[in-house]
């Protein structure tokens, strides 16, 4: 009877213990792999700053740009190995939402405007890029050429060799900017900026290191990079042309990710106050009120006059200058 009621009470026991870790988890450390095209100091202080408030969780970040990050993401859907895609443009969020990757979810605490907010809760914008131009002002005193203030400027005979810019093929920057001008002038001006440019980046942020660098005049970039080269150099200024292309940049995610909880953690801090304070020294225009260093009364944002065929302009723009 004795033995009978030891083994009653160490059943007892264990069912009690895997009710509770049923309920609460085993304290085990947490997993979070972010896909992301994010630039190496913009990732360094967010990630530095989630840390700080998750310290329990542990962060695999693996940085490429947007079109691989894209691509791969997709490829692997059948088995998915990121929880979320971090800091990629829209073109690429509603790609991958329309391609079945994102999971559809709402972050707690969430103080963004509405206006960066996926209809369906697919996806969520953190900031909105401009596109502009990075000058260095010694480079261009040197060769005795003129400072551009505009796009249409890009294009002039005497800026020959003196362009620098990713391709849209390669970059979600270099996308942003040909696809803005297509919509602006047409391919024609494509054509003749082709002439101009010395080289096609796969980095979106290249173009400005290079300005700063010396090695080219002009680098077609987005804000942050340039700004990041601008404090940097005293050679290099910002340019903003009177109508500007630009992106949202955001988050989503992934459906089936391995750390779905650690993933909505993440979403979670990053699109409220936490996220945006960690982000708002390195952004243009702030998806939250305050959070940012280009008040939007500024610029001209261009908006898109008719639907964009992502892979038909990169097919398009391939065929014409990569073959």
């Amino acid at each position: 009877m004795q033995r009978m009621t030891i083994r009653a009470l160490l059943a007892t026991a264990t069912a009690v213990l895997a009710l509770a870790t049923a309920t609460t988890g085993p304290a085990v450390a947490g997993e979070l792999v972010l896909y992301t095209a994010s630039n190496p100091e913009i990732e360094k202080d967010v990630m530095a700053a989630f840390q700080a408030a998750h310290p329990d969780i542990t962060v695999k970040a693996v940085n490429m740009s947007t079109g691989p990050i894209t691509e791969k993401a997709i490829a692997e859907k059948g088995n998915p190995q990121a929880d979320v895609i971090w800091m990629v443009n829209d073109f690429a969020l509603a790609k991958l939402k329309q391609d079945g990757v994102l999971a559809p979810y709402t972050p707690r605490g969430m103080i963004i405007d509405d206006a960066f907010k996926d209809t369906d809760g697919f996806w969520y914008g953190h900031n909105a890029t401009i596109m502009a131009m990075a000058v260095n002002t010694r480079v261009l005193t040197e060769k005795g050429l003129p400072e551009p203030t505009d796009w249409v400027d890009l294009i002039r005979p005497d800026y020959k060799d003196q362009v620098t810019v990713a391709a849209p093929t390669k970059s979600g920057t270099g996308f942003t900017i040909f696809t803005a001008m297509d919509d602006m002038f047409g391919w024609n001006f494509i054509d003749n900026l082709h002439q101009n440019v010395v080289q096609y980046n796969s980095s979106g942020s290249a173009a400005a290191r290079q300005v700063s660098a010396g090695e080219n005049a002009i680098g077609l970039s987005y804000d942050t990079a340039i700004l990041q080269q601008v404090q940097a150099n005293p050679d290099v200024k910002l340019v903003i042309g009177r109508m500007s292309p630009n992106i949202i940049e955001g988050a989503g995610l992934v459906a089936g990710g391995p750390n779905p909880q650690d993933g909505q953690v993440f979403m979670d801090w990053l699109f409220g106050r936490g996220g945006m304070t960690a982000l708002a020294p390195h952004v243009g225009i702030g998806a939250a009120p305050g959070f940012g260093n280009v008040p939007l009364d500024q610029v001209h944002l261009w908006k898109t006059r008719r639907p964009i065929d992502q892979d038909g302009f990169k097919q398009a723009w391939a065929k014409r200058y990569e073959n």
